[in-house]
């Protein structure tokens, strides 16, 4: 079970939205066949897993390990749980059962059904783990939500500026860190920032410094301050607007979609069911202060990544304050990067 779990991360940032699985097939205890859900549409693992088998006749002898529990539905490719029924598996180990209210168990149970001996539960935690955005989506409707912020020892973002000065934001991350970003970017399907951020950054929200697919561009942009010259209007990437009003035609940019919401209420759980909606599964949140602040205020948030670092600012833009629970602590030269899990989610997961 552990090798399915490393053959799943190989299609991370490839999948979502859908999970991350890795098959194992075992005959007289030696590999036999192995395999991953590569990207979203193609085989899953099981598929792939019985393929690579040369003999397939050990099948009838063999079992098959999965990280996630075999799908029993039509969508993008057949049942898989129907694959391992009609080349006669007799033994399927499962990590977990697909959290997905209509789906959960009914895997297990039509292999069950034809006689398989079904065992789950190897690595649950580790395999929960692994899934985790996929698990909170179908848990709770929503995407899985990811802050992210950069601060000093002293704990400020960015020195004071304002759009007119056209001062650079302040260097906090280093070479690692920023690099490490830009993966973390590959993996999610959306990025946000707020107004002022835009404004102030021009930033190009893309994963420039690592292989994988770009996320969908979001910025808040309540009076439609955002200049048509932005980078996030260079319609590389598809970009979501959220704005009290959409904007004339002259305003309109190719890959941008405008959508209206009401200022006057909860705009944070508008922005995430809106999101949703597009089908948008994973969120990381880039700030600045104020946009971080409002999700962590509506406890709308899973995990998030703090690097402190050791330079001091003695003054500036305060970091958010975030109550959480550390799960683990990376040193990159002269940063510190912390991995916090919300205790919410936590207790969901």
């Amino acid at each position: 079970m552990q090798r399915c779990i490393q053959l799943a991360r190989k299609g991370e940032g490839f999948t979502k939205p859908n999970p991350m699985v890795g098959a194992v097939i075992v005959h007289n205890n030696r590999i036999i066949g192995e395999g991953y859900h590569r990207q979203y549409g193609a085989a899953h693992a099981e598929v792939n897993a019985i393929a690579s088998v040369r003999d397939p006749s050990l099948l009838p002898g063999s079992t098959i390990y999965v990280s996630l529990e075999p799908c029993a539905h039509h969508g993008k490719t057949p049942p898989c749980a129907e694959l391992i029924i009609s080349r006669k598996i007799p033994r399927v180990v499962v990590a977990i059962a697909d959290p997905n209210p209509r789906v959960a168990g009914k895997g297990i149970g039509m292999m069950r059904k034809s006689g398989i001996d079904v065992s789950v539960g190897l690595l649950a935690d580790e395999a929960r783990e692994l899934n985790r955005f996929f698990f909170i989506n179908q848990l709770s409707n929503r995407p899985y939500i990811i802050l992210k912020w950069a601060q000093s020892m002293d704990g400020f973002m960015d020195i004071n500026r304002t759009a007119i000065e056209k001062n650079s934001p302040v260097k906090i991350s280093n070479g690692i860190t920023h690099t490490i970003v830009h993966k973390l970017r590959t993996q999610v399907q959306g990025i946000i920032v707020g107004t002022n951020t835009a404004l102030l950054d021009n930033p190009q929200l893309t994963a420039r410094k690592w292989y994988g697919n770009h996320p969908t561009r979001i910025v808040i942009d309540r009076e439609n301050k955002i200049p048509p010259t932005a980078a996030l209007f260079d319609g590389t990437v598809s970009t979501i607007v959220f704005t009290a009003s959409p904007p004339g035609d002259s305003c309109r940019h190719e890959q941008v979609k405008h959508i209206v919401i009401d200022f006057s209420r909860d705009t944070i759980t508008q922005i995430v069911n809106h999101l949703y909606n597009e089908k948008i599964h994973s969120l990381l949140v880039e700030g600045g202060a104020k946009l971080l602040s409002s999700f962590i205020e509506r406890e709308m948030w899973d995990e998030a990544l703090v690097e402190r670092s050791g330079k001091r600012l003695l003054s500036g833009v305060k970091a958010p304050d975030i109550q959480g629970e550390v799960t683990d602590t990376y040193r990159y030269l002269d940063s510190v990067q912390f991995h916090i899990k919300s205790k919410i989610s936590r207790n969901i997961l």
